[in-house]
């Protein structure tokens, strides 16, 4: 099973690049998420991560 994460750290940006070519990658799940990199949470990788244990 292919897990795959999309991230942009604006608003402005746009996440759909990322998740096309994940999804062409085959990932069966994509955790997305926009966060400001000034932020140090990030609770969709967090999900990610704590999936994969």
């Amino acid at each position: 099973m292919k897990i795959g994460y999309a991230h942009v750290s604006t608003c402005d940006q746009n996440l759909e690049l990322q998740l096309d070519a994940l999804t062409q990658a085959g990932c069966e799940t994509i955790f997305q998420e926009k966060v400001s990199r000034a932020t140090k949470a990030r609770p969709e990788l967090d999900k990610l991560l704590a999936s994969l244990r």
